[in-house]
Order: structure tokens, then sequence, then C-alpha cells
């Protein structure tokens, strides 16, 4: 019986912030999967190793987790002011599925990396020594990133100082700049509360009637209060994750969420899209031991925030939840600005089960609609392999 040989496609591995990712320039994909369709999708699948029923993505490049099941599509922008245009697409470790959905931040930190190592970006904007701005297209949800990469000798500087929690070496730092980050061209109606409201009575079968801000920030976002469902906002992913009740409520929680927040028109419809909306618990805050034994006290944060993506407890935060948190914690009202002590603010610093993470945003009431000019955040990036990666040829 013959076999179809295996094709190679030339890709980088990269880490970007607390997530990494296999990482594709648009022209170096083969013909039928440059577009969106069945066939980019079957090859997505093949190279990260889904679905894969032992969810360990052993024959592919995927680590087994919602922030190592990634995959990134660059090309040089044909929109006007942009450098790159980035898609992101998050690949379901058991299902046959990629979700198109959201964005990632926390790749977003590699995106300009890549761009300007591809050739995607002008060479006259690229300075010999600095810090060369990539003004980024995520074409999931129609908003611009502005990436602030560090050069060295006219090449991207990666090592550094700066320390990430979640991470466990230093590198060089890369500011981010969400541009208008609320209200998401895909769902939620266009407004960053798409119920119109700061926050809702969520009603969950099984679960009880839950406070809940809906938002529309960074990536749809539903929070609640940890002691509104049992947990005090200083656990770690073994708490969550070895506990399959608690995953099924968080998963019925980010069902109702996401009908609530008209992401999805029917319950049914919520196993097909994992990667968005996220859900998250928040608390005041506690002192508690991260992941990597190292002591957070109360006093170096303004709240705690743990949330799930792909449906289970993130090791440390998704960068677009961080947005979410910055903008809502800028918001008075909302769960995230009241676990933060109710005041007005334009920074956050919060803990989750790796440490802390800061980010900033200020927000503004315009018309009677909540608008958010731009979040920051700060994230590192580096290339770990670089080359081709290798697929069955009658794989996609």
């Amino acid at each position: 019986m013959a076999h179809s040989p295996q094709i190679k496609i030339p890709a980088t591995y990269m880490r970007g912030g607390t997530s990494k990712g296999v990482f594709f320039s648009l022209q170096d994909l083969p013909e039928a999967a440059r577009v969106p369709g069945p066939a980019r999708d079957a090859l997505l699948l093949r190279v990260i190793g889904s679905p894969d029923p032992y969810e360990k993505q052993i024959d592919g490049m995927g680590g087994a987790t919602s922030s190592t099941s990634k995959t990134v599509i660059l090309s040089k922008s044909t929109r006007a002011d942009h450098d790159v245009d980035y898609l992101f697409g998050q690949v379901s470790i058991d299902k046959p599925f990629v979700d198109w959905s959201g964005n990632c931040g926390n790749l977003s930190a590699a995106v300009g990396a890549f761009a300007i190592g591809s050739g995607l970006v002008d060479a006259s904007r690229i300075p010999h020594n600095g810090v060369a701005v990539v003004r980024i297209w995520q074409a999931n949800i129609g908003k611009t990133i502005i990436a602030h990469v560090p050069i060295t000798e006219g090449a991207v500087q990666e090592t550094g100082d700066f320390e990430l929690d979640g991470v466990t070496f230093p590198a060089a730092e890369v500011q981010l700049e969400f541009m208008d980050p609320a209200a998401e061209e895909e769902g939620g109606g266009g407004s960053m509360f798409p119920t119109g409201h700061l926050v809702d009575d969520l009603e969950v079968p099984g679960v009880g009637t839950l406070k809940a801000t809906l938002i529309n920030a960074g990536i749809p976002t539903i929070f609640i209060n940890a002691r509104d469902v049992g947990y005090a906002g200083t656990e770690l992913q073994g708490a969550i994750n070895g506990d399959p009740k608690a995953l099924a409520m968080f998963e019925t929680i980010r069902a109702h969420g996401a009908l609530r927040m008209g992401l999805i028109k029917h319950l049914d419809e919520a196993a097909q899209r994992q990667h968005t909306p996220k859900v998250a618990f928040v608390a005041p805050p506690a002192d508690y031991l991260s992941s990597s034994g190292k002591g957070v006290a109360a006093g170096e944060v303004d709240l705690l925030v743990r949330a799930l993506s792909m449906g289970k407890l993130h090791h440390a935060m998704m960068g677009t939840a961080a947005v979410a948190i910055g903008t809502a914690a800028a918001i008075s009202g909302t769960l995230v600005n009241l676990a933060a002590g109710g005041i007005e603010r334009n920074a956050v610093r919060f803990g989750h089960p790796s440490g802390t993470l800061r980010v900033g945003a200020e927000a503004s009431q315009v018309n009677g609609e909540w608008t958010v000019k731009k979040a920051i955040m700060s994230r590192s990036a580096r290339v770990l392999m670089e080359g081709f990666v290798r697929v069955p040829g009658d794989a996609f």
C-alpha cells in the first residue's frame, strides 16, 4: 500500500508572553491552506497534533495545554498604516477544530519580532539601535496592536533582564498597546458591555444566580466573584483542574454567559467555541504562594484574578484577558473594580497563579457608552526554533 510522503513547511516556534506557538508566513503555506477553510484547519490540526484523545499532542508541536496549542499566520499588511496582518488560531487539543474567534494577547508579543525577522516590516522602519514600532492588524477581531520591539545592531534583541511571572527566564521587554480594545467586531453587538449593564444577574442552572460583569475588551470575558462559587481567589491549577465537577461548573457558567452576551444563539454552540468567551473569578487582595513557591503578599496587588482558558485554569493570565481586567478595573462599579477597592484607577496590578501582572487602561464614557482608547502591558518573546515543520502530505 502506497503512503503519502511527508511535506515540509517553513515555520518558527516562538514563545510570546506565557504562551508559545507555531508561526507561519502566509506565503509559505501550501496553496490550499493560504485561504480560510477546511484545508487550513486540517493542516494546523496535524501540525499541532490534534485531535488527540490522549490529550498529550505527542505527534505534533502542541504542548497539551491551552497556552501551547496555538498557531499564528502572518502576512504583509494590505491596510494603510499597518505593517503586518496577524491571524491567530487556537487549536483544540482533543477535538477536530481550530477556534478563530479571538486573539492571543501573549503571542501578540512575538508578532513584531517574527514580522521583522521575516522581512514583513519595511527596512526603513527598523532602527539600527533603538525600538522598532510595529503596527499590527489583528485580523481575528479587527483591531490594531502596536508592538515596541527592541533592536540592537539592526536585529531584534531577544535577551534581557525583563522578568515575567509565569516565564522561567528573563528576556527583553516588549511593550504592547492594544488600541481601542473594547467592542470587538466579532460578537457582542459592538458594545463594551453587550447587556448594557456593568453587573448582571446571570442565571446558571445547577449553580444559581451569579453576579457577573460581561465585558468585550481584549477578549469577551465573564467575571464572577470567587466567593460566589466557593473559592478564595488564591487557587492554583491543581485546585481547579483536578476537580471535574468544578470544570463542568465553569463551562456551564461560560456557556450561559456566552448566550447572554450574544456570542452564541444556542447553548450547544459553546462546545465549538472554546477560545471565547473566557470566564474568570475575582477576589480582594490576599496573601498566597504562587505556583513557583514565591510568596505574593496582599499589599503587592490590587486584586486577585483566576481565569480559565480552553476549559482549564490558566497557569498565569491570558494577555487578552489582562486587557479585559485592566479595562474593567478602570470602570467604577464592575466586579473587577469593586474587588480592587472600588476606586477610580488607570492601572491595576493583579495576582494570578504564577505571580503578578500590571496592565494600564483609561476608560471614559461617551454618549452613554463606555470606551477605552488603549490598554498597555509589557511581555517578552523569543524564537525557540526555526526551520520546517513536517506533516503527511495527505493530512489536509
